[in-house]
Parts: structure tokens; C-alpha cells; sequence
């Protein structure tokens, strides 16, 4: 784990899920935030010890920037009795217009945060332009439900899959479904280049800076 500036850190783990055949590296980043009320964990998995024991003095807050990260979010909100934030998970139309499958292969949507909407945790669903009961901004990113985050009091931006490094150095995700072009989801995130950022905080790779949001929206 490693403090970037005062309250804010990151660390890495092993996605549990990952497999050789994966694009992107086993390693995933997740980032926590203390604002001497809260403690946001973002994209949480193998949150250390030191966070855990910091969550238990403040009002843990669980966000995920998609659905499909998850990762320890279930068994956060219930060990730490933690809110959460999320997008949305997939409908059966989202399936089947992202991956092209059947009706009958979409079935009800996606799995994900299935524990969620049977009722089993506190969660304040949201999605692009909103802004969030904690200070925090949503931007549409590549997906409806992969969405790109403003932290004003840190002056931060934080990522799912839309904005990452999978390897190659960080950038715009080249994969986009039928009908999305890359222009069109730079423009939807260029209004960031008007905030005061400061940093960068993608799920996939590692912090990095104003300049390398610049390049990428470019």
C-alpha cells in the first residue's frame, strides 16, 4: 500500500478471476480516500489491514465505477456494514447489443451485483451526470455502467475500464461495441480537462498524472 498524498492510497492484488487468457494483467489497482467522515474504498479487493482498522472509525462507503469490479464489495458491505455506489448492472438488451449473444443466452442480464438488487446491502445506484450524496461526480465513459469519476477535494479522477493501462501504457480502452466510436467517448470525458486534476487513479495500471489524462483524451 502506498499513500499518494495525505488520505488518499493504492495498492494492488491479484484478481482472483484472472486467467491467462485475459487481456489485461492479473494485477488491479484499488484506491481509498479518508475525509475525516467517510472512508471511500474504490474498486476494493484485498483492502490491507491498516484500511480496515481506519473504516471501523469512520462510515465505510464501498464505490465500484462498474459493475463488473465488484471484487470484495459484497463481503465489504457486509463485514464493515459499509453503503455502496454503483452503476447499474447489464440488462439483457445490454448483452445483446455489447457481445451480440441470443435473448435466450442474455436471460435476465448480467450476474453481476446479483446480492444487490435481491435486497442484500445498502446501495444508491447511479450512472453518468450524476453526482453522487458524497461529493463525488460521474462522467459516461466507454459503457452507460463504465463509468469515470471527479473527486474534487482531492483533485483526483478515478477510472474503471474506460480510461486504463493494460499493458501498453494508459489510454483510452481500444474496445468499444458496435455503434461507439472513440470520438465519441473522448468527447464525453473531455470536460474533465476543465477540472483542476491533479491525478489519475485507473482500476487497470497505476496512478499517473493531468498530462498522461491530456495524452489520452487527445
Amino acid at each position: 500500500m502506498r499513500e499518494l498524498q495525505a488520505g488518499l492510497w493504492h495498492w494492488q492484488a491479484p484478481h482472483p478471476y484472472w486467467t491467462a487468457g485475459e487481456r489485461w494483467p492479473q494485477e488491479v489497482s484499488s484506491y481509498a480516500i479518508d475525509d475525516g467522515e467517510r472512508l471511500l474504498l474504490f474498486d476494493p479487493l484485498a483492502v490491507p489491514d491498516a484500511l480496515l482498522a481506519l473504516a471501523r472509525e469512520r462510515e465505510p462507503v464501498v464505490v465500484l465505477t462498474a459493475p463488473w469490479h465488484e471484487r470484495d464489495a459484497q463481503a465489504l458491505v457486509e463485514r464493515l456494514d459499509a453503503a455502496l455506489f454503483a452503476p447499474r448492472p447489464d440488462s439483457a438488451q445490454d448483452l445483446i447489443d455489447k457481445f451480440g449473444v441470443t435473448a435466450e443466452q442474455a436471460g435476465d442480464g448480467s450476474p453481476d451485483l446479483e446480492w444487490l438488487r435481491s435486497g442484500g446491502g445498502n446501495v444508491e445506484w447511479y450512472g453518468p451526470g450524476d453526482r453522487l450524496s458524497i461529493g463525488i461526480e460521474a462522467y459516461a465513459g466507454r459503457e452507460r455502467n463504465d463509468l469515470v469519476l471527479w473527486i474534487e477535494n482531492v483533485r483526483a479522477v478515478v477510472a474503471g475500464d474506460s480510461l486504463a493501462d493494460f499493458g501498453t501504457g494508459f489510454g483510452l480502452n481500444e474496445w468499444l461495441r458496435a455503434g461507439v466510436s472513440r470520438e465519441q467517448v473522448v468527447e464525453g470525458l473531455r470536460p474533465l480537462l476543465a477540472l483542476p486534476v491533479e491525478v489519475v487513479l485507473p482500476a487497470h495500471g497505476a496512478p499517473t498524472d493531468r498530462a498522461a489524462l491530456e495524452r489520452a483524451l487527445s
